[in-house]
């Protein structure tokens, strides 16, 4: 067994980012940008008022004072004069700053009897005026390369007038189950059968990771089966579930082995030192990533936790190492643990002075209901000392992941 962060770093040191393509502005959220977005023009594009009010010089507009009101400037209507000595423009929020003034009196503090302004409270010069390129110039990176990115970013990019976007091509991966005992939900169930989830819950892992999940049909335990499944896609990455082991019907090895795909099956490790998930596969069938997931629904997606998802981050461009962690207190004793390094289903609740991790009774891998209640995975590291209640932990939290 080799240790899971040895694993994980020859897992992404193998895995390259997908290339470029162009999408329009709203299929850009969530995506990775391949090239930075630079602004395409200047924002405000000239000094705009910040108020609803009066264009007016500063100097003039002291309270007391009595202003003639010459025009007005809404939004998207610029005053086509300039305001000179004792007078005032009727300006909107938005709206252009005419030449001449430096101010803007806010309505509040002025009363307008048809072309008369009497300025009831003085205005200082600059005041309620927006600055040309107060939020940013022409030319200037706004989002640059590598960033995920959000409904705030698209806001962004649309107001620098990009209506396209060139960011990283969604991984494809094809989602391969094996097993005689599995079917798809919905399908009937064989003799001792079982309902397969994991090639479900895998494709909503990758598409909550911005990537593409194709489910291929079951493959029974069949070495040829498996291998012939395996290679009819040009994936960025093949997944597979069950079969990983050392079991007599446990055949992925030897069926990737047998494949046909040019370049065959070159093996990089198997067995990672880690619980759930103990019996992992990762090599390349030709020039196709192949990662061996465990059967056991819990091992599966832990697995994608803390491998799957980073290898997506990295095939976007982004260069996350694993899964982020949170620190926490357990709510209970913990044992001292083995060899292998353990990932404990366990509630989070908020409490004074921070967070406190429970961790179920029962950690059995075959228990997805147990996961599916869960908020995250405490971590233990291997050989890891007893913890009394109240010690400080290490958690994946799960809602974060999209998991």
């Amino acid at each position: 067994m080799i240790p899971l962060e040895e694993a994980r770093q020859r897992i992404l040191s193998a895995i390259r980012p997908t290339g470029p393509e162009t999408v329009p502005l709203a299929a850009g959220w969530n995506r990775v940008l391949a090239r930075p977005v630079v602004a395409r023009l200047t924002q405000p594009p000239a000094d705009v008022s910040a108020m609803d009010g009066y264009a007016v010089r500063a100097a003039d507009a002291v309270t007391g004072a009595t202003l003639t009101v010459t025009g007005a400037a809404p939004a998207g209507h610029p005053f086509a004069g300039q305001v000179g000595p004792g007078e005032a423009v009727r300006i909107f929020t938005g709206g252009f700053v005419p030449p001449g003034a430096d101010a803007i009196l806010i309505q509040e503090n002025a009363k307008a009897e048809g072309a008369r302004l009497a300025v009831t409270e003085g205005v200082a010069v600059g005041r309620w005026i927006r600055r040309r390129g107060l939020d940013f110039a022409e030319g200037g990176e706004l989002l640059p390369a590598g960033r995920r990115l959000t409904a705030r970013d698209i806001g962004l990019a649309a107001a620098a007038n990009h209506p396209w976007l060139t960011v990283h091509r969604r991984p494809r991966i094809g989602i391969l189950a094996t097993g005689d005992e599995i079917a798809l939900p919905g399908d009937p169930l064989p003799a001792g059968g079982i309902v397969s989830s994991n090639a479900h819950a895998l494709a909503a892992v990758i598409a909550s990771a911005g990537g593409e999940g194709c489910i291929l049909p079951i493959a029974p335990d069949d070495a040829g089966s498996i291998a012939a499944l395996a290679g009819s896609g040009g994936y960025d990455l093949l997944v597979t579930t069950g079969g990983a082991s050392v079991g007599e019907h446990d055949l992925v090895q030897k069926a990737l082995g047998q494949s046909t795909t040019p370049g065959g099956f070159a093996l990089d490790f198997w067995k990672i030192a880690m619980r759930p998930g103990k019996p992992l596969i990762w090599g390349r069938l030709g020039a196709m990533p192949v990662l061996g997931l465990p059967g056991n629904p819990v091992s599966a997606l832990v697995c994608a936790v803390v491998f799957l998802l980073p290898a997506l981050a990295r095939m976007q461009g982004l260069p996350d190492s694993g899964p982020r962690t949170i620190r926490a207190v357990a709510g209970v004793d913990l044992p001292e643990n083995d060899q292998r390094a353990d990932h404990l289903r366990a509630s989070l609740i908020p409490a004074e002075g921070g967070i406190v991790a429970t961790p179920a009774a029962r950690q059995d891998s075959s228990m997805l209901a147990v996961l599916a209640s869960a908020d995250g995975l405490i971590l233990r590291a291997p050989f890891a000392p007893a913890l009394p209640k109240g010690s400080v932990v290490e958690v994946i939290p799960l809602a974060a992941l999209g998991v």
